[in-house]
């Protein structure tokens, strides 16, 4: 078991990140074997799994392969290599020839907006650390909104590691969820305000559900893929008289949310705006660390309800 890996929130106020990365096939030349990463912020602990696996209802031919028990929790685990494969356009498609090609159940435990999900890949190669100035988010690569890979960067040899979005992954593995969240998002209603809110977030399916609580509020927004572009866009001449809140992710390139929080507390002009940190990254360290930057709310992400609530008090509504 590999556990306890650093989550230290330090690394997003020095605009670097810690990548787990694996791989989900094997090549007869180990240096054509493409590396896959996520973030570690996300990750709880990694196991080998030997116990029973619950298999879901139906046919066993999806995205997930069923539930893991974990002391005691029971856990739903996903394919990562038929997930590559997967395409929302069809679902029904039979994804059991593209399995990760292994008979042990090597699974990275993740903590995704307060429920935990079990990936299975098939090896771990090491956690490497990048400044963000070093990684290529996916649209300079020309990667589209239905590409599962966010971003690159590069290993110690230098061969590409592909960075995967795996929020995308959750709602492509979960639909239920999304069905959840539109009955939510039904009970919102019109937040009257002229202010404009800025959105700062990464991953377009995340993008697309605050832009969809945004509208169902009535409210102007601007969605910008990096703290960056947020900033840029808050400093430039008349625009902060115009802006009643932001609402930005943690894990982002180019600069991360805390940075986003921090610049703007420690700026005199902006030290009094509204910021919501927005984040599926909910530990402890996180939450404590957006309190002591002084956010005004820690949403679970993208939660519907809170948000509102949140955009109502930040607002004086």
């Amino acid at each position: 078991m590999i556990s306890n890996i650093d989550k230290t929130t330090s690394l997003h106020l020095s605009n670097e990140a810690q990548f787990l990365c694996f791989t989900l096939e094997d090549c007869e030349n180990p240096k054509d074997v493409q590396l896959y990463a996520m973030n570690v912020f996300k990750i709880r602990e990694i196991i080998y799994y030997d116990g029973e696996l619950t298999e879901t209802a139906g046919e066993n031919d999806g995205v997930v392969l069923g539930f893991l028990t974990v002391r005691g929790e029971s856990i739903p685990l996903v394919d990562m290599r038929r997930w590559l494969y997967f395409n929302p356009q069809n679902p029904k498609k039979d994804l059991k020839e593209f399995s990760v090609d292994s008979s042990k159940n090597l699974v990275v435990l993740c903590n995704f907006s307060q429920c935990t999900v079990g990936l299975k890949i098939l090896g771990v190669k090491r956690i490497i650390q990048r400044s963000w100035d070093s990684i290529i988010v996916g649209s300079e690569y020309g990667f589209d909104g239905s590409n599962k890979v966010t971003a690159t960067t590069k290993f110690d040899d230098g061969s590409v590691v592909q960075i995967l979005d795996v929020e995308r992954m959750v709602v492509d593995a979960f639909p239920e969820k999304d069905s959840a969240r539109e009955l939510e998002l039904s009970t919102l209603t019109k937040i009257n305000s002229d202010k404009i809110i800025l959105l700062a977030e990464d991953s377009k399916p995340a993008q697309r559900s605050l832009q969809l609580i945004m509208e169902k509020l009535e409210l102007k927004y601007f969605t910008f893929p990096n703290g960056k572009a947020l900033l840029d866009y808050l400093y430039a001449p008349g625009v902060i008289g115009t802006v009643g809140a932001v609402i930005t992710d943690l894990e982002m390139p180019l600069i991360s949310g805390f940075e986003v929080l921090k610049n703007i507390r420690e700026n005199e002009s902006t030290k009094n705006l509204p910021v919501i940190v927005n984040s599926s990254m909910s530990n402890d360290s996180n939450i404590e660390k957006a309190q002591s930057l002084k956010a005004n709310a820690f949403i679970t992400k993208s939660n519907p309800l809170e948000i509102e609530d949140a955009l109502r008090e930040a607002l004086d509504l």
